[in-house]
């Protein structure tokens, strides 16, 4: 029974943690952090077996260092070379050096100093990559260089992993001898790799048992992780170099797939067990000087990091978000302290003191981004460096495109084929420049502003086609366009039913969902594929279009009422059966079913 109740105590703990401060966007590495805090000895004592807990949620940090192997192709290596080995590089070098200089003048031993230096210099790949993503901005320019940097970082940890032990052996032979090791290994572990264990994993693959090849994918990880520690070396380090080895092979997407939700669950169980190990007393007993340790780790991380990303990119609001993204420490952090307190080159009234100091600072980076995004990032902006296009054109087109993206397009193809002038206008300069390189006509503007539209020729042109992407666009530019250009005639693009009601309470009649034409030819094609002749599948989705159209004009003044949408969408539902059953009378000889057609179909 106890590893049953510590087994529901700590998923009732992960549950609630996680789903409270993903719930408040702070992400759900605090919440296993947090949650391991209050079920720990600091907190309501439900677990008293740290060490225990640490030994087996170990295994998942085994298992990440396996999928980063993964994930390290050559070739994506050899395209991000720039950010992964020079800033990151730099980052590190930096970073660690800072750190040890200060650790050094305060009185800590050289090699106790560079350790916990470089241990404060790794980030939280985990949180800072969720933070990115959560503001879709891992593609940006400052989301590239952070992964780049975290990239680095994970790699690096690998062999200063391997680099603790040789410095608490001490001398010239035990370093070459813990070299010559780790080669040798990696020699050899090439050598089986291609020869045992891909043949074998093809061979498993071969019988067409899910479950044996994930059980043969955690014997490879947790395999390797055993013979490394058995020949003195680091068990992550195996597990690297096994992902390493694997990372071009035809099976790598399928153990990952494999490798994932024992990964995620025993790493939420190692933050946890990190949390149980925090001790709190060492905030109660000094809460200014904790909360100013605390700080002034990310401070220091966040100048260094600034400077690089000013470095790079000259942009000030780039390089404060990338300061913010990575400043934390990272959970590399707590392994590395670890073993080195395994290792005696760090005492454990100073390990508990690390373990509170990177804990505590994996809570700043949510706190810091949303006060940053919005309080600075707003006055920071940079104001639009290119003017609206102006417009000149010798004749008055008949057609103006308000969006140029994915329908807009399609509409102006036609449109010039058929030798019908148009102008188009969209409010990405980026895509404008693209879409201009393929012989398009458009121009970079704000539909929805009057002068810019009195400049397009609006005030002679006959229709208006709004196909914006996004919604409040749509409706401000509808609004501009029926206020002062009634005479134009408006098609509009509707990204759902949402947005069709709403351009139906403003008067729009001619409504094109974008994915509803293409949904009735894949709907037809289905019956098609089951046997129905053609003909009677193509007459079942007329009815269904006429009946969904009738849907959409009687119930867009019920948006807002959802028990009466529910009773309508029902009776919706009972109309169509009927209508289907009584085709098919009229298609075994009795007159057809005359089908409501509008002469634009939505």
């Amino acid at each position: 029974m106890g590893f049953m109740h510590d087994a529901v105590i700590f998923l009732v703990a992960a549950v609630i943690g996680v789903a409270l401060f993903k719930r408040f966007g702070l992400g759900a590495v605090l919440g296993y952090l947090v949650a391991g805090v209050v079920i720990g000895p600091s907190g309501l004592k439900l677990v008293g077996d740290v060490e225990s807990v640490m030994r087996t949620s170990e295994l998942g940090v085994v298992l990440l260092l396996f999928v980063i192997g993964l994930e390290l192709q050559p070739n994506r290596l050899w395209a991000m070379r720039g950010h992964v080995f020079g800033l990151g590089s730099v980052q590190l070098g930096v970073t660690t050096a800072l750190f040890t200089g200060i650790l050094v003048l305060a009185g800590l031993p050289a090699v106790t100093s560079f350790i916990l230096g470089f241990a404060f210099s790794l980030s939280s790949t985990a949180l800072a990559v969720q933070a990115l993503a959560e503001r879709n901005q891992l593609a940006a320019q400052h989301g590239r260089i952070a992964f780049g940097i975290l990239l680095f970082q994970d790699v690096a940890a690998i062999p200063f992993l391997a680099l603790v032990p040789v410095l608490a052996g001490g001398g010239e032979h035990t370093t070459w001898v813990g070299v010559l090791k780790v080669l040798g290994t990696f020699a050899a572990m090439v050598v089986v790799s291609r020869v045992v264990l891909r043949p074998a994993l093809k061979a498993i693959a071969s019988l067409h048992v899910p479950e044996l090849f994930t059980a043969s994918a955690l014997l490879v990880v947790v395999g390797t992780a055993l013979l490394m520690e058995f020949i003195g070396l680091s068990a992550t380090l195996g597990a690297f170099l096994a992902g390493v080895l694997l990372a071009d092979s035809e099976y790598r997407h399928e153990l990952e797939a494999d490798i994932a939700p024992f990964k995620g669950l025993l790493l939420g169980l190692f933050f946890m067990s990190v949390g149980m190990s925090v001790n709190l007393t060492l905030a109660a007993e000094r809460p200014l000087l904790m909360v100013g340790v605390v700080l002034a780790l990310v401070a220091i991380k966040a100048v260094v990091l600034f400077g690089i990303g000013w470095w790079r990119t000259k942009d000030k609001l780039a390089s404060l978000r990338l300061a913010i993204s990575i400043s934390q420490g990272g959970e590399f952090a707590f392994v590395v302290v670890k073993l080195a307190t395994d290792k005696a080159l760090v005492w454990t009234e100073l390990e508990q003191l690390v373990i509170f100091i990177v804990g505590a600072s994996l809570a700043t980076t949510p706190l810091f981004f949303a006060l940053f995004e919005r309080l600075i990032a707003p006055r920071l902006a940079p104001p639009r460096d290119r003017a609206f296009d102006k417009i000149e054109s010798s004749e008055d087109p008949p057609v103006l495109i308000a969006g140029f993206g994915r329908v807009g397009q399609v509409v102006g193809r036609v449109l010039s084929a058929r030798k019908i002038h148009f102008v188009a206008l969209d409010a990405s300069p980026d895509h404008v420049d693209f879409v201009r390189r393929f012989g398009n006509k458009v121009f970079y503007g704000d539909a929805s502003r009057l002068e810019l539209l009195e400049a397009a020729g609006a005030g002679k042109a006959r229709v208006f086609v709004v196909a914006i992407d996004e919604v409040k666009a749509s409706l401000e530019t509808v609004r501009t366009v029926q206020r002062n250009f009634p005479h134009l005639v408006i098609l509009a693009r509707a990204r759902n039913r949402q947005h069709a009601y709403e351009l139906k309470a403003m008067g729009v009649e001619h409504l094109f969902r974008e994915t509803f034409a293409s949904s009735l030819e894949l709907t037809r094609s289905v019956l098609v594929q089951l046997g129905l002749p053609f003909g009677e599948a193509l007459r079942t989705m007329e009815i269904f279009r006429a009946l969904d159209e009738k849907l959409l004009d009687d119930s867009y003044h019920l948006r807002g009422d959802l028990p009466s949408l529910q009773k309508k969408a029902a009776t919706s539902r009972e109309e169509l059966e009927k209508l289907f059953e009584a085709d098919q009378v009229a298609l075994s000889g009795a007159p057809a079913l005359p089908v409501p057609a509008k002469e634009q179909p939505s």
